[in-house]
């Protein structure tokens, strides 16, 4: 009798403990339903990058101007508290106005002066565009070719006729631009040496006005940035080489200078942030657009 009491009680016990050992759906459910749910902790989130606001000044060469105008105007669909502001004046004020702390960049067309430096140790230069320039004529003008003497021998006053070059009996007009012009710093040092434009030149402030000039004058004749070539003008070979990207970069055409933006010290902040965007690839899309070359090809 102890024996079958004993063995019934197992039974007992083996029962329950399957019971609980696997529980059905149902019981599954209600447990969860009866007991509390914890919400797992949740992950803390990736610390977001502060959006950019603030304002950002620029002056120098009105070479670069247009350029950075454009790049300023993709840079602030992107970051729309960004107020970024840009006047011209010319090379040597954006190495003045950034040397000094003006402005927070400046922007020149020709390569800091030995004697800058000298004055101005602390300048940091930005290259972001590389940028021809070209002898541009009236678009009337039957000649096609230049060879750098005569470039010089034109710009100095000893050639003033156009029958001179191959062309008709007409006296040429020449246009140059205003001191303090980078372009016009790059055109002395690449084409005229150790000669001076002639006094009676017409002095334009601007490359867009160099441009404008030079399509109304009959007969005139200018040199100009690989950005402000359009149909208004003529550019002309040069010893043989015509005035193209496929030139510049294959080293035949070599009236080129880098377009560049200085900063005092190393550029932090919102100036930096911009200028990473001016040397990313879309920032060298836009130079391109532009009409100048890739500093990052």
């Amino acid at each position: 009798m102890r024996r079958v009491s004993v063995i019934l009680l197992l039974a007992v016990v083996l029962i329950a403990g399957c019971a609980r050992a696997t529980p059905t759906p149902l019981a599954r459910e209600q447990a969860t339903a009866a007991s509390p749910v914890t919400e797992p902790e949740p992950n803390p989130s990736p610390t977001a990058e502060p959006a950019l606001a603030g304002r950002i000044t620029v002056a120098g060469s009105t070479t670069v101007q247009p350029l950075a105008e454009k790049l300023a105007t993709a840079f602030r669909a992107a970051n729309p508290n960004v107020e970024i502001v840009i006047q011209g004046g010319g090379s040597s004020v954006g190495v003045k106005s950034a040397a000094q702390g003006i402005v927070d960049i400046g922007a020149t067309s020709r390569e800091v002066k030995d004697s800058e430096r000298t004055e101005f140790p602390d300048l940091v230069v930005h290259r972001i565009a590389v940028d021809g320039v070209a002898i541009v004529v009236h678009p009337d003008v039957p000649v096609d070719s230049i060879t750098t003497e005569q470039v010089r021998a034109v710009f100095a006053g000893d050639i003033a006729s156009w029958k001179e070059l191959g062309g008709p009996d007409r006296p040429i007009t020449v246009v140059a631009r205003e001191e303090g012009s980078g372009t016009r710093d790059f055109f002395q040092e690449h084409f005229m040496k150790d000669r001076d434009i002639l006094a009676r030149a017409i002095l334009q402030p601007s490359n867009g006005a160099l441009r404008t000039a030079v399509s109304t004058t009959p007969n005139a004749i200018g040199f100009l940035s690989f950005g402000y070539l359009d149909d208004s003008v003529k550019a002309l070979a040069v010893d043989g080489i015509q005035p193209t990207e496929a030139n510049v970069y294959g080293g035949t055409y070599t009236a080129w200078r880098y377009l560049n933006m200085l900063t005092r010290g190393e550029p932090a902040g919102l100036a930096r942030a911009w200028l990473e965007f001016i040397l990313s690839d879309a920032g060298q899309q836009i130079v391109t657009a532009q009409g100048y070359l890739a500093v990052k090809r």
